[in-house]
């Protein structure tokens, strides 16, 4: 399958340093975000996965480790609302052009608000969805916050 994605190519055009990493999707997986960091052979607080939210009805991009959850309550303060939920399946991938468990932070059809948990400044790089199912981006955070005009917030639970 073609590695090139909206994903991919906005990356690209922002001229920041990536790899690309396939392996085979698990549609069956309880977390895809924990089954991709398997499949790579990377530990969990490296491959981020990335969240559609409703902060008081406005949409929000909340990327975090796989192997945490969102606190809706400290997304929401994080997004300036009083409060969050999941955005729905059919709306999330209206949103952004891709399926879930290929959405990624890169490349979404609609610029949206993007907050990157914090506890990603611990790591030396960082993993996202490419755009697809079973394949990630690799990339530091500097260049992920930079490119996506993405804020630091405390928003795992």
């Amino acid at each position: 399958m073609a590695k090139g994605t909206p994903a991919t190519v906005a990356a690209a055009r922002a001229g920041i340093p990536f790899d690309l990493v396939e392996y085979d999707y698990d549609p069956d997986a309880d977390s895809v975000g924990l089954a991709a960091a398997e499949a790579i052979g990377e530990p969990p607080s490296r491959v981020f996965k990335t969240l559609m939210i409703e902060a008081d009805g406005r949409p929000v991009c909340a990327v975090l480790p796989s192997d945490h959850e969102v606190s809706m309550k400290r997304i929401a303060a994080a997004a300036g609302a009083k409060a969050a939920k999941m955005m729905p399946v059919p709306a999330a991938e209206r949103l952004t052009g891709y399926k879930v468990g290929g959405i990624s932070p890169f490349g979404q059809r609609k610029t949206v608000p993007t907050i990157v948990e914090e506890a990603a400044t611990s790591e030396p790089y960082l993993y996202v969805n490419g755009g697809r199912r079973g394949l990630q981006m690799k990339l530091s955070l500097v260049d992920l916050r930079e490119t996506l005009g993405a804020t630091l917030a405390g928003f795992a639970a």
